[in-house]
């Protein structure tokens, strides 16, 4: 898997970093790391893998064999963006079994939270909610027994969109960091600003397309 480079150059001048009333150069640091871990999930979800982690979301349709190993099933909901008028949480269930058991026991839910706010709309035929809520954690929850993991980096519900996905991703993915967050402290080059000069190195891809199933929202 190759990694790929981040980088950030944030200015400040030496007369803040004298006379601010905190530790200016942290703040900046803390900063930078929160903007480079949004830009990495991002990647992760939908990169092209074009100077930058390829998501799982980008791979082609199909079921994974000898022949044809990267690609990640999809499973239909019945209506183009949208659950199926009918039964709408058969989709769920038959996205969950068609995740072989040897993922399952450590699969989750992922989807952002527009589309939990729908899913958890969601009833079976007594009306029982398919979501129930974790009272400990107070957000995710359960859907058909299975953790759900908000990750705003998934599409929006909408025609043919690939809006929750299911599988082990422990399994399925993986995250390479070839080092921590580095900060160059450049005084010289541009004065009277100090830069910091801040670089990681990250790389990411689906390693088992076997762990990783989609749920489609479309007729077929």
């Amino acid at each position: 898997i190759p990694v790929h480079e981040q980088y950030a150059e944030p200015r400040a001048t030496q007369r803040l970093l004298d006379d601010a009333l905190f530790n200016v150069e942290e703040y900046l640091a803390g900063k930078i790391a929160d903007k480079l871990s949004r830009m990495e999930n991002a990647a992760f979800v939908g990169g092209n893998g074009v100077k930058k982690p390829r998501g799982f979301l980008t791979y082609a349709a199909g079921t994974p064999s000898a022949s044809a190993f990267n690609v990640i099933e999809r499973i239909p909901t019945g209506a183009a963006g949208a659950f199926a008028a009918s039964n709408p949480g058969d989709a769920l269930i038959t996205l969950v079994y068609s995740l072989t058991a040897a993922y399952r026991d450590n699969a989750v839910f992922m989807m952002k939270r527009q589309t939990l706010a729908e899913v958890r709309k969601l009833k079976d035929g007594h009306g029982n909610y398919l979501w129930q809520p974790d009272f400990q954690q107070r957000q995710g929850g359960t859907l058909v027994g299975f953790n759900v993991v908000e990750a705003e980096d998934m599409p929006s519900i909408a025609a043919a969109s690939l809006s929750i996905a299911f599988g082990d991703f422990n399994a399925g993915y993986q995250i390479v960091d070839r080092q921590g967050i580095r900060i160059l402290r450049d005084s010289f080059t541009a004065k009277p600003y100090v830069k910091f000069y801040t670089t990681k190195r990250v790389g990411g891809d689906v390693v088992n397309f076997e762990a990783i199933k989609l749920l489609k929202f479309a007729a077929s």
